[in-house]
């Protein structure tokens, strides 16, 4: 499923993004942009905006609460996650990530990270580079916490 996300929902396209979920997300467009976008790429549209959906004929989730908690356990409910998508894409732009070896991250992270994670993704749109620390093991507690439970 491919989503697109409104201007308002910016946290809650990169907590989706970590989970796997394919999610555009564009900081300033026009509705009608956003609207073209989501059609034009077979996206659903997801919205706070209540307007939206009166205005135009468009497949929309619209999101219920201004909590980013509630806003994921939303999306979970109607699209029940796949555990083996978490990490798999850019939470800056949506690219898939791509599993590179070590030597080509050198001088990209910390001297400590290279010596100590042997796993490493490379974003091909923005060239971010991925690996499983301790903001990922942050994330998922947070999940947790939100009793979002991944496994």
């Amino acid at each position: 499923m491919k989503f697109v996300a409104d201007a308002m929902l910016g946290r809650l396209a990169k907590w989706m993004r970590f989970l796997g979920y394919d999610v555009l997300y564009f900081k300033d467009i026009e509705d009608s942009q956003l609207v073209r976008i989501a059609r034009s790429e077979g996206r659903i549209l997801l919205t706070r905006d209540r307007g939206i959906p009166l205005r135009f004929r468009i497949k929309c989730i619209l999101i219920q609460s201004e909590e980013l908690q509630t806003q994921l356990q939303q999306i979970l409910k109607e699209f029940p996650l796949n555990a083996e998508s978490i990490l798999k894409r850019c939470m800056e732009c949506n690219s898939l990530l791509e599993k590179v070896d070590k030597t080509e991250v050198d001088g990209l992270v910390p001297e400590f990270v290279r010596i100590h994670r042997d796993e490493f993704y490379l974003c091909p749109g923005c060239s971010k580079v991925y690996w499983e620390g301790t903001h990922t093991q942050n994330m998922m507690e947070s999940l947790n916490e939100m009793g979002i439970k991944l496994y």
